[in-house]
């Protein structure tokens, strides 16, 4: 027997043989031991991404009422407000669960240290956190008023206060609260910034079955069956009380004096008792005339409750019974049955009195009953009048509107960077940059890859959901207000996509140049610069936002790329250079990449004096050639420890022709380093020969070699560049340019 299983199999017991202090005892004894399964590092591959997520911490099994409606018949208005929805348990609940959904709805959700880490992982993404709950079971100054709890032995009371108090725990981490009435709002407003009323709703299967309840109800009451005639010639007139548990045995016993005086005025009268009651010694003399049935599935309820003709929802006064819902006249309405409620909280606050249903302060129900038992024209009315309320104001699909306007108020905007791959590169580190800001700004942000590697992907100090997008490991049915494409293979995966407000192409460089003629992926590359007008184009750099406005007419939105000046720091090199040791000169780049052009930056370096310069290679992916002289290699540096690299060399050289924007040169100014480069597309705008760097012509390796040896024996020259270089870098501080990329695309969302 499976885990969830035994639990299930011990709450029920408990319940059939010890009642609902058996079951508090056991749900509480779950609430506690259930941690010891969150232990253990989450492996389960995150399955489906959804907008809402419900963690449901009411186990259905054995509280099946308040699941239903705050679980889902919520899930079912939101999917009619066009919301995709999922649900776990908050037994499985690990940490990295909340990738699973946008917003995280925490149901009755005891605290455990698994649920604090997943509030906590999904306030550092911006994912939105609301604790729901339909019952004030989140302070023990609300649940020592329930006449049950003060009748329990000490060391039950402790276990089921330490569980309404881990309740108490979840519902202070969270962002918000969503609750179904006014009273429970109010108490929950004294500790949480935001508490929205959604109010109980019948589903659309509810609907169904209540309609088929009162047809069948009325055709026989038409054919005159004797037990159901509800006209006026003197017929049986049945009340109905209908209790979940004996904790309602006390509202029972606060209308029981006015009940029997009724019943003893009009023998006709019947009253049926349905739940887990004890029924009072009072009402034992009127013998057949009290009926009896046991507690039973939900979905026989509507044509119990259609057989009376008057619902009874008696409420003792006090502050958790006032935040109570109003199920019972709801459910009741739906079968055209009036209900007589207690004057107070949902009940007074719903029901309009003698239109939709009959109210009664403590010392009016005798008179309210004698009333409405006596007059058979009235009750239909009421009950009538009732139903088209409910039919129009408290059903799941007629409510959508009501919980897409709460969530909307809620929910932090959404975008998504597809990335092309796990494995870092220049273009792949603009985008996480971009993201991080974006995070910064309040945005929940998905990173969505084709190599999945992991269900959380962390850079610069930030987490961010990270989602499988073509692998099937996740069917992601999220949706986003923005989808940015970071490299053209991943446009088609955004075009692809559904969900999405607006999409956007964050063009780093002139790809279609990444293939040698004839490879057919120039032509799938190439077409990625037409995209339709609803697209809009975003670059880094000025080079990149002319060819696209000169050559393909598409207006790009420009953010200047930047460096983090907290990482990239100035450091000091030897006074003494190339005395006593040898210059250490750091060639960048994969030289499996055509543009990249690293043959001649090794050709380069094969025509300095070996015995004065030392040649480190750095690549992310491709290992040096045979051919090349390498004293160190470096590869696959991790962006945390690069700024060390640059800090130990002392030359850059870089003999790229096409960049996007070409990070290397800036990274060593950063560091007070040099640099000897060919001017490309990607570094033209920030690199000035002769004041931060030195350039030579594309091919000519010679004028190469003199610019490394000017440096190499000109102190003056060096201080001048860098000089410049730090000027350069200083300009070029993210921070800086923070604000500019988070209304680029804020204006691309239409935020």
């Amino acid at each position: 027997m499976g885990r969830p299983l035994r639990y299930a199999y011990k709450l029920l017991k408990a319940w059939r043989d010890e009642g609902f202090r058996g079951m508090i005892r056991a749900g509480v004894n779950r609430i506690i031991f259930k941690g010891e399964a969150q232990d253990h590092e989450y492996s389960a591959p995150i399955r489906t991404v959804t907008d809402v997520l419900f963690v449901n911490g009411c186990p259905p099994e054995l509280l099946p009422h308040p699941y239903r409606y705050r679980v889902e018949h919520q899930k079912e208005q939101l999917r009619a407000a066009g919301y995709t929805v999922g649900e776990i348990s908050d037994a499985d609940c690990r940490a990295e669960s909340v990738i699973s959904g946008h917003i995280i709805v925490f149901y009755r959700c005891p605290w455990t240290e698994g649920i604090g880490e997943a509030i906590r992982l999904a306030k550092s993404m911006n994912k939105r956190v609301i604790f729901d709950i339909d019952d004030l079971v989140v302070d023990t100054a609300y649940t020592n008023a329930i006449p049950e709890v003060r009748k329990m032995s000490p060391a039950d009371k402790a276990l089921y206060d330490d569980g309404v108090r881990r309740y108490g725990k979840t519902l202070g981490l969270c962002e918000a609260a969503t609750v179904t009435t006014g009273r429970l709002a109010r108490e929950l407003e004294k500790g949480i910034p935001r508490v929205y009323i959604n109010r109980n709703c019948a589903s659309e299967e509810m609907v169904r079955l209540s309609e088929a309840a009162w047809r069948k109800a009325a055709a026989a009451r038409a054919e005159g069956n004797p037990d159901r005639p509800g006209d006026e010639a003197g017929g049986d007139v049945i009340l109905g009380y209908f209790s979940g548990s004996v904790t309602h045995n006390a509202d029972l016993e606060m209308i029981l004096p006015a009940l029997t005086r009724v019943m003893d005025a009009h023998p006709r009268v019947k009253l049926l008792l349905m739940g887990e009651l004890d029924p009072p010694q009072a009402l034992e003399h009127y013998g057949e005339r009290i009926i009896r049935k046991p507690f039973g599935d939900w979905r026989t309820l509507p044509e119990i409750i259609a057989g009376v003709d008057l619902n009874l929802a008696p409420v003792e006064e006090s502050v958790f019974n006032e935040a109570k819902s109003e199920n019972k006249w709801m459910e009741a309405a739906l079968v055209k049955v009036p209900t007589v409620a207690s004057r107070m909280g949902a009940f007074a606050e719903r029901i309009e009195d003698g239109v939709t249903g009959f109210l009664a302060s403590p010392g009016e129900w005798e008179a309210v009953l004698d009333r409405a038992v006596g007059n058979d024209s009235l009750r239909r009315a009421v009950g009538e009048n009732a139903c088209r309320f409910c039919m129009d104001h408290c059903v799941t699909t007629g409510n959508a509107g009501r919980i897409r306007e709460i969530y909307e108020a809620i929910r932090a905007p959404h975008a998504a960077f597809v990335l092309p791959s796990g494995e870092i590169s220049g273009g792949i580190m603009v985008a996480l940059r971009h993201a991080c800001f974006l995070q910064d700004a309040g945005w929940n942000v998905d990173i969505l890859v084709r190599d999945y590697r992991g269900p959380v992907w962390k850079e610069f100090g930030h987490e961010f959901s990270c989602i499988a997008f073509q692998d099937g490991s996740c069917d992601n049915q999220a949706y986003y207000d923005l989808m940015v494409a970071t490299m053209w293979t991943t446009v088609a995966d955004v075009m692809r996509y559904p969900r999405v407000g607006r999409r956007a192409y964050l063009v780093q460089n002139y790809e279609t140049d990444f293939y040698a003629h004839g490879n057919p992926e120039r032509l799938d590359c190439e077409s990625t610069y037409y995209l339709p007008k609803e697209w809009t184009y975003l670059t880094i750099s000025r080079w990149v936002a002319g060819w696209l406005r000169e050559k393909y007419g598409q207006e790009a939105a420009e953010m200047r790329n930047g460096i983090d000046l907290r990482r990239f720091r100035a450091a000091e090199r030897d006074p003494g250079f190339g005395e006593g040791r040898k210059i250490r000169l750091l060639i960048e780049g994969d030289c499996a990449a055509e543009y990249k052009n690293v043959d001649e930056s090794f050709r380069i370096a094969e025509k300095l004096d070996r015995s004065r310069y030392e040649i480190w290679y750095m690549s992310y992916n491709a290992k040096p050639k045979e051919s090349y002289r390498v004293d160190r290699f470096l590869h696959a540096v991790p962006y945390e420890q690069a700024a060390e690299v640059y800090a130990q060399c002392d030359i850059l050289l870089k003999s790229s022709w096409l960049e996007s924007f070409s990070y290397p040169p800036l990274e060593m100014m950063a560091t007070g380093g040099w640099t000897v480069l060919v001017q490309n597309g990607g570094n033209s705008e920030y690199i000035r020969d002769g004041e931060n760097c030195l350039t030579y012509p594309l091919g000519d390796e010679e004028a190469a070699v003199r610019a490394v040896e000017r440096i190499a024996s000109d102190p003056a020259l060096r201080a001048k560049l860098a000089r410049g270089g730090l000027e350069t870098a200083a300009a070029r501080d993210w921070e800086s340019l923070r604000e500019r990329i988070v209304s680029v695309y804020r204006k691309t969302a239409g935020k």
